[in-house]
């Protein structure tokens, strides 16, 4: 995720100079050198006017407290399950700190991704943090106790997305296709549902009403998922990740 932030705002113009990394492991460090050029990638944190921190969650307290050392003006961090009051521990007093919740398409300037405010934390901060995710996707401004949901939705909805995009491959194959054109004809099939949802100006809902005939081979098949709980199944899945987001924060 760090990568796909990095290479978002590099392609959004800014300029390489302006940005560093601190990678331990020498032979990351070798690679993400050739990979963005210009951008300083060091050992070891130095001061900064602002820092992202995309670390691993056992991590963190190490990674602010070497951020503390150093001196920095603000911090994003996109570490998930850790909250803006343990991240402010291991920082001085008055830090402004916000935390968010990505998606693994920032990879490809797709992400949604959500931010919440930790105590210091004022507007111009929030605009920080969103022109950097904002380079690689929607960003949208919630209160942090909002989280766990942002998490069970868009932080772990991909993976579903990909489940459907499974499951429709199989099916195909079960209906009698080659497993080889069953996977291109899914994938496609997502793909092109994401980028019709993407421009049009119509709900879901609208969509899919404008594609289901009375009677027709569409309207069978919404039909058997609604008997087979697949809205239903959607709704407990969000439920459970946000109740596991919920868990993993407080422990």
């Amino acid at each position: 995720m760090g990568e796909a932030l990095l290479a978002g705002l590099l392609s959004a113009g800014r300029s390489p100079g302006e940005l560093g990394v601190v990678e331990p492991d020498a032979g990351r460090r070798a690679a993400l050198s050739a990979q963005f050029p210009g951008v300083g990638v060091v050992e070891t944190a130095g001061a900064a006017d602002g820092v992202v921190v995309a670390v691993k969650p056992q991590h963190v307290d190490d990674a602010c407290r070497a951020v503390a050392a150093q001196g920095c003006g603000r911090v994003l961090s996109i570490a998930a399950g850790v909250t803006t009051a343990s991240l402010e521990k291991h920082l001085p007093a008055g830090t402004p700190v916000v935390r968010a919740m990505p998606n693994t398409p920032a990879q490809v300037g797709a992400g949604a991704a959500a931010i919440a405010p930790g105590s210091a934390a004022g507007p111009d901060d929030l605009d920080w943090a969103e022109s950097i995710l904002g380079a690689v996707g929607q960003v949208v401004r919630v209160d942090e106790a909002a989280l766990d949901a942002v998490t069970g939705l868009s932080g772990s909805g991909p993976a579903y997305v990909f489940l459907l995009t499974e499951a429709l491959a199989d099916a195909g194959i079960a209906a009698g296709l080659d497993a080889d054109v069953a996977g291109l004809l899914a994938r496609q099939t997502v793909i092109g549902a994401g980028r019709l949802l993407e421009g049009s100006a119509e709900s879901p809902a609208q969509l899919r009403e404008a594609v289901t005939s009375p009677g027709g081979t569409t309207a069978a098949g919404l039909q058997m998922l609604r008997e087979e709980g697949f809205p239903g199944s959607v709704v407990a899945a969000v439920k459970a990740a946000t109740a596991r987001s919920k868990e993993l924060g407080s422990s």
